[in-house]
């Protein structure tokens, strides 16, 4: 499952050199990352309900072209990977023209809020971030860890 998100760079995303700041990507990236999440049901709200949610725990960011203002990018998000407790997505910046203008590889994990670790995907997170297409129904313990 490949998720969507367009953008328009702004001027309040530039640097001193009229393109792109470094930080903004990951800012970008990561409004992606919550949308991705969100659209598939486990928003804040899941997040608060759980004491679960999303944590970041390494990312390689690489920057291909520059990003000039008022440029349209789409923001194509897609897990990669998911072993245990850890996944990884891949992240890429296209232009208009389908140039590469960033791309990144994050891992992360869903972390347990009150127990401060790392846990297994509940069937709730593994539909969120497409580790399953099965949307697990209304009712189900969303902290119930995926077998």
């Amino acid at each position: 499952m490949v998720h969507e998100k367009t953008i328009l760079i702004s001027e309040a995303h530039l640097d001193s050199f009229g393109h792109m700041n470094n930080a903004r990507y990951l800012e970008l990236l990561e409004q992606a990352r919550w949308d991705l999440i969100t659209e598939r049901g486990f928003g804040i709200d899941t997040i608060r309900r759980t004491s679960t949610g999303p944590v970041v725990l390494e990312v390689h960011l690489r920057f291909r072209h520059e990003l000039p203002p008022r440029e349209r990018v789409v923001i194509r998000s897609q897990l990669a990977s998911y072993e245990k407790k850890v996944g990884t997505i891949r992240q890429e910046m296209i232009k208009p023209d389908g140039t590469v203008a960033a791309e990144a590889l994050f891992t992360f994990g869903l972390f347990d809020m009150k127990r401060r670790k790392l846990i297994e995907p509940t069937p709730a997170w593994a539909y969120a971030v497409g580790l399953t297409d099965d949307r697990p129904p209304p009712d189900a313990a969303e902290t119930s860890p995926r077998v």
